[in-house]
């Protein structure tokens, strides 16, 4: 992307910054969840993921929309179309603890390829895309951490699920405030 275009018509989230504020809350919200319910039966676990998933999505997609022709609309949209499937499959249907934990793993590791893909690409646009690269690394652990760990039991998997959620959403919220600051005309992490 060259600075002529970037200067022309923004980024995806310019504008946009509560969007990214909200995914972070649903974030921390989800990860308070897990946390105070860690004794929670798997069935209960899935349709919480599934509950946080489209949340997730639905907002990814909102940003994506109302960014549409911007740059990263698309990585932003595929983002939400992926929460939104994960959150579909997970409330929709009972899956099997190994099926439930492979959407997980799917829906985490993609979220993180694309969140870095978006931080590199928007690395002259935004300076608080170190947020947004260190959440699609919270995200890949999130995701490694799932599928290698499949038999930690319920316990041990809500509460590894709530500690990196929660890291995710304190990444997102920084991430927004950065931009919230950006619009603002204030030097960034002011």
């Amino acid at each position: 992307m060259t600075d002529s275009s970037a200067g022309r018509s923004g980024f995806v989230f310019e504008g946009r910054e509560w969007i990214v504020l909200m995914r972070g809350v649903v974030a921390i919200a989800f990860a308070v969840a897990a946390f105070t319910w860690p004794s929670m039966t798997q069935a209960k676990l899935v349709n919480l993921f599934g509950v946080y998933a489209l949340a997730h999505g639905a907002l990814s997609l909102a940003g994506a929309i109302g960014g549409r022709g911007q740059p990263g609309c698309m990585l932003l949209g595929m983002e939400g179309a992926v929460g939104l499937c994960a959150g579909l499959f997970a409330v929709s249907s009972m899956p099997s603890p190994l099926a439930a934990i492979g959407f997980m793993w799917l829906w985490a590791a993609t979220t993180g390829i694309l969140q870095i893909v978006e931080a590199v690409r928007f690395r002259r646009e935004v300076s608080g895309n170190a947020w947004l690269a260190l959440g699609g690394l919270v995200m890949l652990c999130f995701g490694w951490t799932v599928w290698l760990r499949p038999f930690i039991g319920m316990i041990g998997l809500a509460v590894t699920i709530a500690v990196l959620a929660l890291l995710w959403g304190v990444f997102e919220i920084l991430f927004g405030k950065e931009l919230r600051d950006l619009r603002h005309g204030r030097p960034a992490g002011v």
